[in-house]
């Protein structure tokens, strides 16, 4: 197994995504990046900690490539607006992939160059490629919001559609059922 660190934005719409896939066997929703020792939801959403709102993806890479993730990260968010995602503003909203190795960061930098080439994206992608300094899981009512809470306002309007669209595009790589 292998660990990942993505920040794409509110980390319920992260978590719900990586989920969902097939190969990934863990989605911690939490705080990284910053200075002060495990932050609260409270203080992380004042953007004075310097955390982003992360999800960490443990996953095993033979049934899942690092890249195959890393795609999908860049595909379900975007990368190219600085500390925002759509109406959530602040540093903590920041786009970023957290590496826990030299391979992980290598494919990261490979992928967001091949997309720029390619011109995935009308502006620059803004995406901080760092690499691992800590990771504070967020409280436990943060974890699995999204399936627990699905008729929320946040997940009824920004949530449901995300992962509509994903789970269309995204079809052979869902887990079954449960």
């Amino acid at each position: 197994m292998e660990s990942i660190i993505l920040g794409s934005g509110c980390f319920w719409c992260t978590e719900a995504v990586f989920s969902s896939l097939k190969g990934i066997n863990e989605v911690i929703p939490g705080y990284s990046g910053g200075t002060a020792v495990n932050p609260s939801y409270e203080e992380v959403c004042t953007g004075k900690t310097g955390h982003a709102e992360v999800v960490k993806v443990t996953y095993d890479p033979e049934a899942i490539s690092t890249e195959n993730i890393i795609e999908i990260f860049f595909r379900t968010h975007d990368p190219t607006t600085l500390n925002r995602q759509g109406a959530d503003v602040g540093t903590q909203y920041r786009s970023t992939i957290i590496c826990m190795n030299e391979t992980q960061r290598a494919a990261a930098k490979e992928i967001i160059s091949e997309m720029e080439r390619e011109k995935v994206y009308d502006k620059p992608i803004v995406t901080i490629v760092e690499s691992f300094r800590n990771f504070y899981p967020a409280e436990e009512y943060h974890r699995r919001y999204f399936e627990k809470n699905p008729n929320q306002g946040y997940c009824r309007v920004v949530i449901a559609p995300k992962m509509e669209k994903f789970r269309k595009i995204y079809s052979e790589h869902l887990k079954s059922a449960r």
